[in-house]
């Protein structure tokens, strides 16, 4: 069963998530001629303020 972790920053509409969740779901099954129903993709989004860039939180870069 493939297990896809992903970690987004914050701030997606859940129309987008799903729709990411789909076209993965969709690549892997193609890639790895799996059926889709024992595909599992899970979407861990990240408070900006908990994501490092060079350092600085994402928070403080996008304010600037």
């Amino acid at each position: 069963m493939p297990i896809i972790n992903i970690q987004l920053m914050e701030g997606r509409s859940p129309e987008k998530i799903r729709s990411l969740i789909e076209t993965v779901t969709d690549a892997v099954a193609e890639e790895l001629n799996s059926p889709k129903e024992r595909i599992r993709v899970l979407v861990t989004e990240v408070p900006k303020t908990h994501w490092g860039i060079g350092g600085v939180p994402a928070s403080e870069i996008q304010n600037r």
